[in-house]
């Protein structure tokens, strides 16, 4: 059963692969759909004017054929009624003998040898009366309905289609039925005269050979014309297609070879002015981009020197702040704590800089993703205390080394979990890290304000706020998310978002263990949580803004 099974699953896999492979090549080429349309429709209307034509042919041949058997028939009856009736036979053998001679003028004159003499019966019986006469080839071919038709109209021609005996096979024949009086007595008798069509079918059927090739090679030419006229028309658009990719790929200088006046040769040439266009909107747009780089690269750096300055001036005026007034020592304190923010705040700038201009390197080493969360929540516990939150690490897997620059990793978690402070209302927050055997992902989630579709999609943009009115607490530049993705990115890893209004926020980041490793990553820890409508942990009580606990019923 297994040996039959194998050759059958075989054919029926080559069957299916010949099938995909047709279904994939009429999707993708236009010219393999255009000549197999073309091949087609022309080969249906060829095939409905063949078989109309050639039934049409056919019917008027064999009209043809027996009127002419028709008109043979009748002469024949004729001459040889006229040979009975100029008889004066009144004895047995004069009237075989006559009778003879008109079955020798029906062969004659009607050009067949299948001849039947048969006495009509209910004749009354005559001892003169010859014997009934049959040619062998006409044995069993007349059928009862035409001997009764020609026994019950005298004087009047009836035929019939047959079959009869060929040199090698059975050819087309007709049988043609009429009456004769034999004289002496005899009384009537049926004349069945047989016609073969074998000429008639020869010549239909080298119509129709010769029809077929005919169609043949009138579709291959349509085939070949409809071949040359598409490709002559496809290669200008393949050729588009080709620019176009090539084009959109960075290759700003490949332009279409415009020839001719008429249709194609317009689309070229509005396909190089597009090009055009685009190549100047393009330079004009890189030449902008990297004198706003520089102009923010130079910024940044010049800003340092007066900066430091200031830093120090405000270090000194901070040190001595107890020496004065209440309303300059809160002013010393102001200057200190905004000059930091300033300070990080050019640093964000430098950093975005050198990603925007590409010249970020990686300084990875094999690293500990958990060891590395470990450290930012403990240096972060202390401010998170501060609003009132929780910050807790779970870490069911995800013990296994990879290849990272902990210095911007370890960048990343501190602002994500800056961020989870921020909004998270006092309520705990949780730092999930887990891993596979081709990535490690580290999620925080936060139970606090959450953020509609509209604000999640453009959280990563930089300096951008959900809540414009909402001023930040904890010092952040507003660039910290997109810098995090810029360092997700160089990594080869990503960096996602998930969040509701009123139920919390989830950011996931995912690198692959291996830098620059090819294999598809798959993510250890889902984007959504498990508890999505969830307003904070169970058993977790949400804080105010002093710190007190309050009461709150989770969805959950």
């Amino acid at each position: 059963m297994s040996t039959a099974a194998g050759p059958a699953q075989r054919a029926a896999g080559w069957l299916r692969e010949r099938i995909r492979r047709f279904s994939t090549l009429w999707r993708r080429s236009l010219q393999f759909r255009t000549v197999l349309i073309t091949l087609g429709l022309s080969s249906l209307a060829i095939l409905v004017i063949g078989f109309t034509i050639s039934f049409t042919v056919a019917s008027n041949l064999f009209q043809a054929q027996v009127e002419d058997a028709l008109g043979a028939s009748s002469t024949a009856a004729t001459a040889a009624q006229g040979i009975l009736d100029s008889s004066d036979a009144a004895d047995r053998a004069s009237v075989q003998a006559v009778t003879n001679t008109a079955i020798e003028t029906v062969i004659g004159v009607s050009g067949s040898a299948d001849i039947a003499l048969f006495r009509a019966p209910g004749t009354t019986p005559v001892v003169l009366a010859p014997p009934d006469f049959l040619s062998p080839d006409l044995g069993g071919k007349i059928s009862p309905e035409l001997r009764e038709r020609v026994q019950e109209n005298p004087e009047t021609q009836y035929w019939q289609s047959v079959e009869l005996a060929g040199e090698d096979e059975p050819v087309p024949g007709i049988v043609v039925g009429t009456d004769l009086i034999i004289p002496g007595g005899a009384g009537r008798y049926e004349l069945y005269i047989g016609y073969d069509l074998a000429d008639a079918a020869q010549t239909l059927a080298f119509m129709q050979l010769t029809g077929a090739i005919g169609a043949v090679a009138l579709i291959a030419l349509l085939s070949a014309i409809t071949l040359i006229v598409v490709r002559w028309v496809i290669e200008p658009i393949q050729a588009v297609s080709a620019t176009s990719r090539r084009l959109a790929a960075g290759d700003l200088g490949v332009r279409l070879p415009a020839k001719g006046e008429d249709e194609l040769a317009a689309l070229a040439e509005s396909f190089n002015g597009m090009a055009d266009t685009l190549q100047a909107r393009i330079r004009e747009l890189a030449e902008l981009s990297v004198m706003q780089q520089r102009f923010v690269s130079d910024v940044s750096h010049e800003l340092r020197t007066p900066l430091t300055t200031i830093r120090l001036a405000g270090e000194v005026l901070y040190g001595q702040r107890e020496d004065f007034p209440p309303a300059t020592a809160r002013t010393a304190e102001l200057l200190k704590t905004q000059t930091e923010r300033f300070e990080t705040l050019l640093a964000d700038l430098l950093e975005i800089s050198r990603y925007d201009a590409g010249s970020v390197e990686l300084e990875t080493e094999p690293t500990n993703l958990v060891n590395l969360a470990a450290e930012s929540v403990e240096s972060m516990q202390s401010l998170a205390h501060e609003r009132g939150s929780e910050l807790r690490l779970e870490a069911p897997g995800g013990h296994l080394d990879a290849e990272v620059d902990p210095r911007r990793i370890r960048r990343i978690v501190r602002n994500l979990i800056g961020n989870a402070i921020e909004h998270g209302e006092g309520r705990p927050i949780v730092v999930a890290v887990d891993s596979n055997a081709t990535a490690v992902a580290l999620s925080v989630r936060d139970y606090g304000l959450g953020m509609s579709e509209e604000a999640a999609l453009r959280v990563f943009d930089r300096f951008w706020r959900a809540d414009p009115s909402r001023r930040r607490t904890i010092g952040g530049t507003g660039l910290g998310l997109a810098i995090s993705l810029e360092d997700a990115v160089a990594h080869g890893g990503t960096l996602d978002v998930w969040s509701r209004e009123g139920r919390g926020t989830v950011f996931r980041l995912v690198l692959p263990r291996v830098h620059d490793d090819s294999r598809s990553v798959v993510p250890p820890l889902p984007l959504e949580p498990a508890d999505p409508d969830a307003v904070g942990p169970a058993g977790d009580a949400p804080r105010s803004d002093d710190g007190a606990a309050i009461q709150e019923v989770s969805d959950v």
